[in-house]
């Protein structure tokens, strides 16, 4: 039972990381000017929504009740700060919020699979993980570039 609960926490935890990185990527699909960079921002609000999803059902598997929303903490720790108070016409202020949105995502999801977790959780939380460090470390390129689309990062 404990085990059952400790499990549940895990998830819900990273079900929260996961609704505040979808928000913050919308947030700022919606706010920068670029077009590939709002295509880049909505993939990745997809991707934690289908995150969500997965452990949601992880969650309801256990009997529990999942979260249904993100963080309740102030937004600053959270990670995903100011989108909202981001210059709206630099686009690399967004970048560099998407980042330290990132930054917390990782550490949840590093913390995540540190705990005791039964094989097939592991895998999951693994799987997803993996998602997020991509998505950080394409921010992060983004950011340290100078770049403010997605095409002058590749250059």
């Amino acid at each position: 039972m404990a085990e059952t609960n400790d499990y549940a926490s895990v998830l819900n935890g990273l079900i929260e990381t996961c609704k505040d990185g979808e928000q913050g990527f919308k947030q700022a699909a919606d706010k920068v000017k670029d077009p590939s960079l709002k295509s880049l921002f909505t993939k990745y609000a997809s991707q934690r929504a289908g995150y969500v999803t997965e452990l949601q059902s992880a969650v309801r598997a256990l009997g529990k009740d999942a979260a249904e929303s993100g963080h309740v903490s102030a937004t600053l720790h959270r990670g995903w700060m100011s989108i909202k108070e981001a210059v709206t016409s630099d686009d690399h202020a967004i970048i560099n919020e998407a980042e330290a949105g990132e930054d917390v995502a990782m550490k949840n999801y590093k913390e995540a699979l540190e705990k005791p977790l039964s094989p097939d959780l592991k895998s999951l939380i693994q799987r997803q993980y993996s998602g997020v460090q991509e998505a950080h470390g394409t921010v992060r390129n983004l950011k340290h570039s100078g770049a403010t689309s997605v095409t002058n990062a590749r250059a």
